[in-house]
């Protein structure tokens, strides 16, 4: 049997088989296959610039995944900032006008994929107005329990979404909504009311994340079970007016305000434990919205507003499989 040396002069570990879950930097010998591998550090996920939207705006709502997307409402896009009812589809590499919502919005909500979305809420009065969109048009259906806006969201189609928080003015809301395909229902509050905040998940098992409670930002984030919030561990930078896309348990959350520092570039992975720093997006902007297949090994970035008002789309490609090397001994 062979014997061989690492870097500091220990024997390296000999196995028949090569281990099932190697520790980073690990060095083994593999008897059977008589060669020496090595375990190297995981690839890291990155952003990557991709066509822009074609009308500029901020406090808008998306769905869908990074290739096929779904990007809705809004304020800009003219010289005196209007309410936007602009609907673009993304097809993983431009972004085409299709048909616009009937109302025109900011600051709503929205989820689900490029051809079933809801979208809900926002700066228009009533502030309630729920629409549902089929993949060609979008329709009118059953209101909001509460007016609001600035809310968070979470859910995979138009027939089963959330509605997380918002702002009721004068105060932040802790309120949380079901959609069940024809009508919204009041289910369990918050821990701490909030606005401006990210969401991501299912209408089951979702997550909120930072925001603004009428003081300071946050960093608080709290997980939805299908009954009841629970406080877990914190972001690590607080912000509001960030997006967020994902699953309760794999999660990015992007971008946002600081307050008086300004815009964030900042993005943050949540692994259902911890949140850990990712790669900058490609410039800091708030209100700007996200989506995702799922998970965090791949998601959207569009929209928002720096300033100036901003139409970038960036795609992130999450982090990859560990780099290996292995080497046939003589």
């Amino acid at each position: 049997m062979a014997t061989y040396l690492g870097t500091h002069g220990s024997k390296i570990q000999n196995y028949t088989t090569n281990p099932d879950n190697p520790n980073q930097g690990e060095v083994w010998y593999n008897e059977t296959a008589n060669t020496i591998r090595f375990e190297g550090a995981t690839t890291a996920g990155s952003w990557s610039t991709q066509n822009s939207m074609n009308v500029a705006r901020q406090t808008l709502a998306g769905s869908g995944s990074s290739t096929a997307a779904l990007a809705f409402g809004g304020v800009g896009g003219g010289p005196t900032n209007e309410l936007q009812n602009v609907t673009e589809l993304w097809n993983g590499t431009n972004w085409t006008a299709v048909n616009v919502l009937n109302t025109a919005r900011g600051y709503l909500g929205g989820t689900g994929t490029s051809t079933s979305t809801l979208a809900f809420g926002g700066n228009v009065s009533p502030n309630r107005q729920t629409e549902l969109w089929n993949g060609t048009n979008w329709s009118n259906v059953n209101d909001l329990q509460a007016a609001r806006q600035q809310m968070g969201s979470a859910g995979v189609d138009n027939t089963s979404a959330l509605c997380i928080g918002g702002a009721p003015y004068p105060s932040n809301s802790r309120l949380t909504e079901e959609w069940n395909g024809t009508n919204w229902a009041e289910t369990g509050d918050l821990n701490t009311a909030r606005a401006a905040l990210g969401g991501a998940g299912t209408k089951t098992a979702a997550l909120a994340f930072g925001g603004d409670t009428g003081g300071p930002n946050v960093n608080n984030v709290e997980k939805w079970n299908g009954s009841n919030w629970t406080t877990v561990t914190a972001l690590n930078t607080a912000r509001d007016q960030l997006a967020g896309t994902g699953t309760y348990e794999a999660a990015l959350a992007f971008g946002g305000d600081l307050g008086p520092p300004g815009t964030s570039a900042d993005v943050e992975l949540y692994n259902g434990t911890n949140w850990a720093e990712q790669a900058n997006l490609s410039a800091g902007r708030r209100s700007l919205a996200g989506s995702t297949s799922g998970g965090t090994s791949s998601g959207l970035a569009f929209g928002g507003e720096g300033p100036p008002l901003s139409a970038a789309t960036d795609q992130w490609t999450g982090a990859g499989s560990p780099l290996t090397k292995t080497v046939t001994t003589d």
